[in-house]
């Protein structure tokens, strides 16, 4: 008696189609893998997700380019302390002969270098100022202590970043005591004070308070 056998379903189907599908798959999977160990042998890994870092900024953050900048004839170079980064950086200024003996006229000249806004390649480079605009200085009162200088605004009125700036830039100038500290004084009866910078107050003047030192 004959035995019917089922139909081949390899039969049945459209020939050739099941495998060639079979085919392009394994094909495209091949592509990928291989693409993905080229990638990885350049030292690049393939992402799905695109990335965008923005664009690269025009100058580096607390970097100035000194160098091109000559020194005025009859000047003498200082150092100016500006707020840039949370920090306080030194950039380079130039001062004329003082105008008499004593700290004062050099204190002035440093203080009108922290008034106004940095210049337009100091801006570029993130540099600012805290030491607010219409401060001044004037000479020691009858009984203060010499090289006293009196602010027109009392010194725990400015910012940490302002007083540092003040403290940090006299305190490298002819118009520091021997000690290297500032007296400083405001307009009223308060006393003078005697403030010095360190490491910790040009690293961080916003937090850091302005050491003091007994008034010699």
């Amino acid at each position: 008696m004959a035995v019917r056998r089922g139909a081949d379903p390899a039969r049945s189907a459209p020939a050739g189609a099941p495998r060639r599908s079979r085919t392009a798959v394994v094909r495209s999977c091949g592509v990928l893998a291989g693409l993905g160990l080229l990638l990885a042998g350049c030292g690049i890994r393939p992402t799905e997700v695109p990335t965008d870092a923005g664009p690269a900024p025009s100058r580096l953050p607390c970097v100035l380019d000194e160098d091109s900048v000559s020194q005025p004839p009859g000047t003498t170079p200082a150092k100016v302390y500006l707020v840039c980064g949370a920090q306080l950086v030194v950039v380079n200024r130039y001062l004329s002969e003082p105008s008499g003996p004593g700290p004062l006229p050099v204190a002035r000249q440093l203080l009108d270098q922290l008034l106004p806004q940095p210049s337009g390649a100091e801006r570029l480079a993130h540099f600012t100022s805290a030491v607010p605009s219409g401060t001044a200085l004037s000479g020691p009162r009858p009984g203060d202590p010499a090289r006293t200088l009196r602010l027109t605004v009392e010194p725990a009125a400015l910012t940490g970043p302002g007083l540092a700036q003040l403290v940090c830039t006299l305190g490298e100038s002819a118009a520091a005591t021997a000690r290297g500290t500032v007296l400083l004084g405001g307009p009223g009866e308060s006393p003078v004070r005697a403030y010095e910078c360190d490491r910790e107050l040009r690293g961080n003047p916003a937090r850091t308070p302005v050491p003091t030192v007994p008034v010699p």
